[in-house]
């Protein structure tokens, strides 16, 4: 597996560790429920280890709700 930095992942994450979280979660349950992966992997890789590599590269983002006016 390739080392990914945490600075890396935050820029995908409006520079919040909690959103980074909450993000690779959702993605790696949708993984392990059989979603198909926007990374390639070798067959052994872990769903958080891909989800993470979808986060890096930009194939997958926060889609935050507008705040009120």
């Amino acid at each position: 597996m390739e080392y990914i930095s945490v600075e890396d992942l935050l820029k995908h994450a409006d520079n919040s560790i909690y959103k980074l979280v909450v993000l690779a979660s959702r993605r790696a349950q949708e993984l392990g429920a059989g979603s198909e992966k926007m990374v390639d992997a070798d067959p052994g890789t872990k769903i958080t280890s891909i989800a993470l590599k979808e986060i890096k590269e930009n194939k997958i983002n926060i889609k935050l709700p507008k705040k009120p006016s």
